[in-house]
């Protein structure tokens, strides 16, 4: 069978939410070959077929839902998980 993933994830480096980066990365069998990094700003492949997926997706509306989510998921949420 096959096995995939996506995995996202905020890192907060303070509690001002200055440092806070989003990041989704796609899992194929265990393997990594795309991730979007809010830092970067853009999806970058780390296989043959994460570099075609990564090429399309920055140039499609995947990007601007991507760029979107810093806020919208993390920044929203970081109370929550601060209160925890």
């Amino acid at each position: 069978g096959y096995f995939e993933q996506v995995v996202s994830q905020c890192r907060f480096s303070s509690k001002d939410l200055q440092g806070t980066e989003f990041i989704d990365s796609y899992v194929f069998n265990k393997a990594e070959y795309v991730r979007f990094n809010s830092t970067v700003g853009k999806y970058v492949g780390y296989t043959e077929l994460g570099v075609k997926n990564a090429e399309a997706w920055n140039k499609g509306p995947e990007l601007a839902v991507e760029l979107g989510e810093l806020e919208r998921f993390c920044k929203h949420n970081a109370p929550i998980d601060y209160s925890a």
